[in-house]
């Protein structure tokens, strides 16, 4: 009866518009009187959710993604790939590629990804005869590399609900995030050559070559920062986002010069904007997960897939649907926080990896990122090319296929997730 009614008023609730962190929270409450607990539990459960160093990481990571959109890395970023493989046929297309893998491993977000380096390679790319929109697929679905190559905030999320190593879910996110990368750059070299895609007709001296690297040296040298300082031991992952996120300001108001101090407020604003959005679903779906424990919900449920005997890659490939499903209409940290409390003690009763769930649960959930009615990579790619949600569905879907290849080889081969451990 608790579960009809703890999931059915989340339904209904969403099915109205509310948004997800209130109907889950909302949820909650009314489920809640079907006990005899207070009420003043669900505040409690919310504060012990955020009440971690670990999550600390998350909005300095989102203040550290702003000052780097901001202060002109990607920018930079994008010049110096361009300046390498922009002669080549599809070249902006490989620098699309390269360029969203490097930002990832700055911001960890999705969205900011698409915004940051669609914003500056787009344009170009359409003006110089570019298809608008396999370009505009292609930006949605490289942008996924923003949640998958480290640092990356589900990651952080799942890391704080399991208690497993940041560190080593980084590693494995290092494995995924190249393999994706390969493909797509594969998948652009067939399109290249198939549909005569141009080149940059404008030769790059050494010169430039050079003057480009100089500019993007300080960029570059930023995910040093935030994964050796992680991988080497000297600093968690919470203080490697401090870190990260002084850099980005001193390289932003006194290296590149494009920060102003009137600029601060706004980036602030936003940063905290975004983060307490971040915050909020957490909190709200942490009460909602510990109702869903304590009212004996998730044993029972354990109990009845351990009867079933199942074998652990059947197990996986149901939840990879499950989660697929759900991510295209749940945000992902939100599903991350739901479903995770109850799935992590199945898949660990199977003999699951900790890293090797953690890989399935953060690919899926941004793969939803991919896919409508959410699909939050497609609204950033539709805000900066102009073109239709199904212009760009239609244009991502090789990309998106070969994205989904990569996340099936890691749900079938546990071993790639533990190849760097």
């Amino acid at each position: 009866m608790t579960a009809l009614i703890l999931f059915g008023s989340f339904i209904v609730f969403l099915l109205i518009g509310v948004p997800i962190s209130v109907s889950l929270g909302a949820a909650t409450m009314i489920s809640l009187f079907t006990f005899d607990v207070p009420l003043a539990v669900i505040p409690q459960r919310m504060f012990t959710a955020l009440d971690s160093v670990s999550i600390m990481a998350i909005p300095l990571f989102v203040l550290a993604g702003n000052l780097m959109t901001k202060g002109g890395i990607s920018r930079r970023l994008v010049d110096f790939f361009n300046s390498i493989i922009g002669n080549v046929r599809g070249g902006m297309a490989f620098a699309m590629v390269l360029a969203c893998a490097f930002f990832a491993a700055l911001s960890g977000s999705a969205p900011a990804t698409v915004l940051a380096i669609g914003s500056m390679l787009y344009p170009d790319m359409v003006r110089i005869g570019y298809p608008k929109e396999r370009c505009a697929g292609l930006l949605a679905v490289a942008g996924g590399l923003g949640p998958i190559i480290p640092p990356s905030i589900i990651m952080v999320v799942y890391c704080t609900i399991t208690n497993t190593s940041v560190g080593d879910m980084f590693k494995a996110g290092i494995v995924e995030g190249v393999m994706i990368a390969v493909v797509l750059i594969g998948l652009c070299v067939f399109y290249a050559h198939k549909d005569k895609w141009p080149k940059n007709e404008e030769k790059v001296s050494l010169k430039e070559l050079g003057r480009n690297f100089i500019s993007a040296l300080p960029a570059i040298f930023l995910p040093v920062i935030i994964l050796g300082g992680i991988y080497s031991g000297i600093m968690t992952p919470t203080e490697s986002a401090a870190a990260a996120t002084i850099y980005a300001l001193i390289v932003g108001v006194f290296v590149y010069k494009e920060i102003k101090p009137k600029d601060l407020y706004e980036i602030l604003l936003e940063s905290g904007k975004s983060s307490a959005m971040i915050l909020f679903i957490i909190a709200t779906s942490t009460a909602f997960s510990w109702l869903f424990t304590f009212s004996g919900i998730s044993t029972q449920l354990v109990n009845a897939i351990i009867a079933m005997n199942l074998a652990p890659w059947v197990f996986l490939l149901i939840i990879a649907i499950i989660l697929l499903i759900f991510g295209t209409f749940l945000e992902g940290i939100a599903t991350c926080v739901l479903l995770v409390p109850v799935l992590w003690p199945i898949a660990q009763s199977l003999g699951i990896g900790a890293i090797h769930f953690g890989m399935l649960v953060c690919t899926a959930n941004v793969i939803g990122n991919m896919t409508p009615p959410v699909a939050v990579n497609l609204f950033s790619a539709a805000s900066v090319s102009k073109l239709k949600m199904g212009e760009i569905a239609k244009g991502e879907l090789p990309f998106f296929l070969g994205f989904c290849a990569v996340f099936f080889l890691f749900v079938f081969i546990p071993e790639l997730s533990t190849l760097l451990l």
